[in-house]
């Protein structure tokens, strides 16, 4: 497994969660990331991404101003900050190198790792 993510559990209804998606190819700071969460039954949405160089972000309009994207390419890491947690930001939440909106825009995904938010 190239994308590896970790960080998800449980949490209350306001509280926060760190996630973390390693990479283990070599060229990980000339691929743009992204976050792409799933619920069962419903399509794979976007959450969060970010440029290779990490100068560019872009949010779902669901998550802006809670979640926080980010990189360290020394590391070969890019984490998702969430913030003010919503019992809706329950899903199974997976990383992807690439760049863009769509799915479609990704050919490298992440194994998926649970975020369970409570009331």
């Amino acid at each position: 497994v190239q994308l590896q993510a970790s960080g998800g559990g449980l949490a209350q209804a306001g509280g926060s969660l760190k996630l973390a998606c390693v990479d283990s190819r070599r060229a990980f700071s000339t691929y743009g990331r992204a976050w792409f969460r799933q619920v069962a039954g419903k399509a794979r949405e976007f959450v969060a991404l970010i440029s290779w160089s990490g100068d560019t972000t872009h949010y779902a309009n669901s998550v802006k101003g809670r979640f926080i994207i980010s990189r360290d390419n020394a590391k070969n890491t890019v984490y998702l900050q969430m913030n003010s947690l919503k019992l809706e930001d329950t899903a199974v939440y997976y990383c992807a190198a690439g760049y863009g909106l769509l799915t479609s825009d990704y050919n490298d995904w992440g194994q998926g790792t649970l975020v369970t938010v409570s009331s």
